[in-house]
């Protein structure tokens, strides 16, 4: 039996992983997976409750599960506790991914070809989709750094990075380039920050245990504007916390919406936090406007990297795209009026029955 911590989270968070949850109780029952969930408060949710975004027993929760699917934590309502570190972000988000060794995160970017007209790039750009990989280093740079200040007009973030927390990460996204189309790009700001030249140096000498893997380094500036201008050119990217937040941010804009992006959270073993990209869009909570995609794509990731169930993620997978095939399509991912709007509810409902279909199928 495999324990699965629930986080559900604030905003849209409760919506969105109930039909992550949906499709995974469908694939389970496909696959005869046991699975058992255990729900548990956290961010602004906990915070409500309990008066910590992070309460302990969530935290031995966490500890004792082989994965946790995470929601979303957040919102403006959050935003004015007096201590930043009782704000869910830095308080529940940050901390889990330090606690449990997630060093990192990785997000695939991919253009579904039914969704190309979602995209906001010019057709010519994006023809025959696209699949990039942003293997973001997650514990260290600018948002882990010490000392964090702010005295009146002056505020201090510091930015630390080791040569060994660069060598873990530089070895995942090799691996994962490996079995992909053997390209690496490595993104830094070398020609202005230290933190930077020791990462160019670091991931040109992890490179020797990968000759079959092309590297480039490349600039962040200059990667932002390729990946508007050539997104088909990049196939794996490798890169520091804050730069990574923003470019895979930037590059699921052009899979149609944010809420196509999920992601995973690992660490050395096979523990990982799976959650969507996206934050808990307060504005929309209760409209059935959530978009659930990304959520049910980050359970596949967990099937994939925590379970070992690689032909359970591949249906996943599967189905997500022959619903999105068949023109259905939430709110955010309306191209024109031909197409076919669900709620949030009801994409997990066609997700989940994509699956079963398959299950009921002969042969």
């Amino acid at each position: 039996m495999s324990k699965i911590a629930v986080l559900a989270g604030d905003g849209i968070g409760p919506e969105i992983i109930a039909e992550g949850l949906k499709v995974l109780h469908a694939v389970a029952s496909k696959h005869s997976l046991t699975l058992e969930f255990t729900e548990a408060l956290v961010g602004g949710a906990a915070y409500d409750a309990t008066g910590h975004p992070l309460p302990p027993e969530t935290l031995t929760l966490v500890q004792q599960s082989d994965a946790v699917f995470f929601g979303a934590v957040g919102g403006p309502k959050y935003d004015a506790i007096p201590d930043p570190n009782l704000r869910p972000e830095r308080g529940a988000l940050l901390p889990l991914r330090q606690k449990m060794g997630l060093y990192a995160n990785l997000r695939p970017c991919v253009l579904y070809s039914s969704l190309a007209a979602a995209c906001p790039l010019r057709p010519d750009l994006v023809e025959g989709g696209f699949d990039i990989l942003v293997v973001r280093e997650l514990t260290g740079g600018l948002y882990f750094g010490q000392p964090k200040l702010w005295e009146g007009d002056r505020a201090v973030d510091t930015c630390v990075y080791t040569r060994e927390e660069i060598t873990r990460i530089a070895h995942v996204a090799f691996k994962a380039a490996q079995k992909r189309d053997r390209r690496l790009l490595s993104v830094d700001k070398a020609n202005v920050l230290e933190t930077s030249r020791l990462w160019r140096e670091t991931v040109t000498q992890v490179s020797q245990d990968y000759p079959h893997v092309a590297l480039t380094h490349q600039l962040v500036d200059a990667t932002a504007m390729d990946l508007v201008r050539r997104p088909q050119s990049f196939d794996v990217i490798v890169t520091e916390n804050l730069f990574g937040d923003i470019l895979s941010d930037e590059a699921a804009q052009l899979t149609g919406s944010l809420g196509m992006l999920p992601s995973a959270s690992l660490g050395s073993g096979t523990f990982g936090l799976y959650e969507p990209s996206h934050g808990s869009a307060p504005d929309i909570t209760g409209t059935g406007k959530a978009n659930p995609l990304a959520t049910i794509l980050s359970a596949a990731l967990l099937l994939r990297y925590s379970l070992g169930a690689e032909e359970a993620a591949r249906d996943i997978e599967s189905a997500v795209t022959h619903v999105l095939q068949g023109g259905f399509r939430t709110s955010d991912i309306m191209e024109d009026q031909n197409c076919n709007h669900v709620t949030c509810r009801q994409m997990g409902d066609l997700v989940a029955g994509a699956i079963m279909r398959d299950n009921d199928a002969p042969g």
